[in-house]
């Protein structure tokens, strides 16, 4: 098999599985700019979405700016469904969720990404269609949009710049979704190919290190000695020092001995 052909089965794979996961749809409705479209689908696929309803584009469809800002997602721009209403857009679906900064004088729930995808996830699983809805880049939603939906995700922002580029709002979503589709670590270390450094390692460093001290007369006066090997001691535990780690605080040490010794022949 060719580079090219596996490369396509590869993403036929990859499309498969997301296929096959429960997900909401995006749908953009009047986006007036392709470079939009794109970041916006580009955003979706790097959170593994790729459900996108497109209503009215401003500039016409297809858009080679789109694709061309979609930096590798362009199947989601060429499956998308294109529709010329948002009633037309949202016909299968149960549950709208609308976002926006801004008030409306509506009586709906507002909900923050992060508790509206919960919510969205409780209704898909629970056999439900959901549809999310994105507003034009200008002045966002018109109220007759947020009329059609069922509740509002407003992300806290900056109440005196509450502007959010279309993209960037389909982000926010949609990394909400993702982080609560996959279980991920909130903190990790990456060991860059060692190991932590065990104690009998840590033990020998200090040993190493309190030997050379000696010969040098670090230990001075000899009344506070003791005290000072115990301080140096409790310095090594407080590092977290991988095994790489000590090797080179051993190294470095060897090297420091040698250099004196070379100077005094």
């Amino acid at each position: 098999m060719d580079a090219g052909k596996a490369y396509h089965a590869g993403d036929l794979i990859l499309r498969e599985y997301f296929m096959s996961k429960p997900q909401p749809v995006f749908v953009l409705v009047r986006p007036q700019m392709g470079e939009n479209i794109g970041g916006a689908a580009r955003a979706m696929w790097n959170f593994g979405l790729d459900r996108m309803r497109i209503v009215s584009p401003r500039d016409g469809w297809p858009s080679q700016r789109a694709i061309a800002m979609s930096s590798g997602a362009g199947r989601l721009l060429e499956e998308a469904q294109i529709t010329d209403g948002v009633a037309e857009a949202l016909d299968d679906c149960s549950f709208v969720f609308a976002t926006t900064a801004r008030r409306r004088g509506l009586t709906k729930p507002i909900y923050t990404p992060e508790e509206a995808m919960n919510v969205a996830r409780e209704k898909i699983a629970g056999g439900e269609k959901i549809a999310i809805i994105f507003g034009p880049e200008r002045a966002g939603l018109e109220n007759e949009d947020v009329a059609k939906a069922n509740a509002i995700i407003s992300v806290p922002v900056n109440p005196e710049y509450a502007s959010l580029n279309l993209a960037q709002c389909v982000l926010l979503t949609a990394y909400e979704w993702r982080r609560q589709s996959v279980d991920v670590e909130p903190r990790a270390m990456e060991m860059g190919g060692t190991q932590w450094a065990s104690a009998i390692e840590m033990e020998k460093l200090a040993e190493h290190y309190e030997e050379r001290l000696d010969d040098a007369g670090f230990f001075y006066p000899e009344t506070k000695a003791e005290g000072m090997k115990v301080n140096l001691r409790n310095l090594w535990s407080r590092l977290p020092l991988t095994r790489a780690d000590v090797q080179m605080f051993h190294g470095m040490l060897r090297q420091m001995v040698r250099w004196k010794d070379q100077r005094n022949d």
